[in-house]
Formats: structure tokens, sequence, C-alpha cells
């Protein structure tokens, strides 16, 4: 649960509130968080956009959509479980799992706020397609939080993949938490739709609020 409160915070905070960085000395996967960056803070001008689910969602697919390998994270946090879904099932979980991630960055405009973000030197991987990426989060009088991205160059674009906090991976967390379920309920289809049961009762109260 702290991890997920942590999480939530990291996301939000290097999406609105990215130190200033000279472009110049950005590498490409950098500035694809500074460009997110910059138009979340444009939106955020609107005083009504925080209060607007529909606005919300919205900007996650326009912003953060292109950012992010959403097949990839999906085929992760599963492992296993994906090799043996059925096509359906993959694309309903992919799904479902967007519009939690979509429903996390939505609780994050009402909580957090006054956060800012250091960029670090960049880490290359044995594969070229691959960079990590080390940024500090800042918060006046305590200690930094360090929150890594592993990004993937996709026919050009570089997309995270991956984000790790304090050490702990994302795409590990959830997938800890998603085989636990399967085997709870033993079935993987009964998890996806249980998730898009939460996903619905979440987004109509949302709606109405």
């Amino acid at each position: 649960m702290r991890f997920m409160s942590v999480l939530v915070f990291s996301v939000f905070a290097v999406l609105s509130t990215i130190a200033p960085v000279a472009a110049a000395d950005l590498s490409e996967p950098q500035m694809a968080i500074e460009d997110a960056s910059n138009k979340l803070k444009q939106r955020l001008q609107d005083p009504n956009f925080p209060h607007d689910f529909q606005k919300i969602n919205a900007f996650v697919q326009e912003v953060i959509y292109p950012h992010v390998d959403f097949d990839l994270i999906s085929s992760l946090v599963l492992g296993k479980l994906w090799k043996d879904a059925s096509p359906s099932e993959k694309e309903s979980f992919k799904k479902e799992f967007q519009t939690l991630l979509i429903r996390t960055y939505s609780r994050a405009f009402f909580e957090f706020k006054d956060w800012s973000i250091r960029f670090l030197p960049v880490t290359p991987e044995e594969d070229e397609r691959k960079v990590l990426i080390k940024t500090e989060v800042l918060q006046p009088g305590l200690q930094p939080i360090a929150v890594n991205y592993r990004m993937l160059n996709v026919k050009g674009q570089w997309k995270a993949y991956d984000i790790m906090i304090e050490g702990v991976s994302l795409v590990t967390n959830y997938r800890t938490s998603f085989k636990n379920e399967v085997e709870r309920t033993g079935s993987l289809q009964e998890v996806i739709n249980q998730l898009a049961k939460r996903n619905t009762e979440a987004l109509n109260a949302k709606n109405n609020s």
C-alpha cells in the first residue's frame, strides 16, 4: 500500500514539476518525460482540470499513452501468465490495467503538489534500444526519493516500460499482486473480470461525485 502511494506521487511529480533543465542538456528519453511534463503544466492552469475526471482521462490518453509501452508493460506484469493467456484475455487485461493506471493518475492530481524533480546522469544498457533514466523527487526538508525509469526505443520513440521507486519495480510489484490473485481465484479471466468491475465502480463513483 505504501509502495502504491509513493508510486502515485512519484509518477505525478515527474509529470508535473520537473526542475528546470536546459533542453540541450537532456537526452531524447529525458526529453520525452519533459514533453509530458510541459503539456501537463499547461493543462493544470485550468483550475477545473484536476476535478474533472473526463479531462484527466483524456489527458492520459493524449499525453501519457505515447510515452508508455502499455503492450510491453502488460506482458511483463502478467509474466508467465501472458504466454498462456488467450488473445481476448490479453486485450482485456491491457485495457483494464491501463484504466487502473489512469485512475491512479487521477488520484494524484488531488493529493500531491509542490514537488520537483532532478534528472541524474543517464545509464545506458547493453541493448542500445534501452536506457535507464534516473531521477530524484525532491521536497524541502525531506530526503530525495529515487525514481528510475526503464525506457525502450520503439520505432524511434522512447517509451517507459517500468518504474522503480527506491529500487522497487512497478512491474514486479504488480506481477506479484496479479499472480497471487490468479492463484486465489484460479482464473486469469476472473481476475480480469474483478479488475473491470472495480474500474467501472470507481469511474462511475468519480463521474457522479
